[in-house]
């Protein structure tokens, strides 16, 4: 679609099926208005919030995060793209909130204390929301304390720790082990991620799995929940 037939688009002329194909578009290329204005025409016509979430929102963010995972999209589009989605989240959280729509879990993330670095984990903040999930980001410089708070508090199925820098990954060590010690450890599954962090770091302190980006942070927390379901569910 060339940018002039782009500008002369009327969403309220697309049927449902081709306006849902259109936020994904839209959302691919990080356009939070006409996100938002496609969710909003879609609450006028009927659709339920959690509907929206899930086909029309979830789906779209589902390819920002293969692309992404491909190395097709970049940082910076990841981040237009998980903007344009917090702007329709938030028009349809507290509608969310009102219906009781089921939810798949809950997570706690946090950029580790002595860590100011935010981008990364709050494009996995974004999508884990995007994907079903309550999300409570703590923000930056995140100590044990605040973590341990948080869990007890929030009761996260998934906590999830970020660190960027070389002399702040030890610190996740310290987080788990006080998780440990507070009697919560077998209460969470604990995902970490950031640039200088592998598999081998995410094994060797105790944590549940490294991802190492937010495509598989999403993919590794939904196997996680299905996992517990399913034990759940044969209990």
């Amino acid at each position: 679609m060339s940018d002039a037939e782009e500008d002369d688009l009327d969403l309220r002329e697309l049927d449902d099926d081709e306006l849902v194909e259109q936020i994904q578009d839209d959302l691919y290329d990080g356009l939070k208005d006409e996100v938002v204005e496609g969710v909003e025409i879609l609450l006028e016509r009927g659709w339920k919030p959690y509907d929206i979430m899930t086909k029309a929102l979830v789906g779209g963010m589902d390819i920002v995060g293969k692309d992404f995972g491909d190395g097709i999209l970049f940082v910076p589009e990841v981040l237009l793209s998980a903007n344009a989605m917090k702007a329709a989240m938030d028009v349809l959280r507290p509608l969310l909130a009102e219906t009781g729509a089921e939810r798949i879990g809950t997570m706690v993330i946090g950029t580790v204390k002595g860590d100011i670095h935010d981008i990364g984990k709050n494009i996995v903040a974004m999508m884990m929301e995007g994907a079903g999930f309550d999300v409570i980001n703590l923000g930056i410089n995140v100590d044990a304390d605040q973590f341990i708070t948080a869990v007890k508090e929030h009761k996260p199925d998934i906590l999830g720790m970020s660190a960027l820098l070389t002399t702040t990954m030890p610190y996740m060590k310290t987080v788990i082990e006080a998780l440990a010690e507070e009697g919560l450890r077998d209460d969470v599954v604990v995902l970490v991620g950031g640039a200088p962090l592998n598999a081998d770091f995410g094994k060797a302190i105790g944590a549940d799995a490294y991802c190492k980006d937010a495509a598989e942070a999403v993919q590794t927390a939904k196997a996680f929940m299905q996992r517990r379901h399913n034990r759940r569910a044969s209990a």
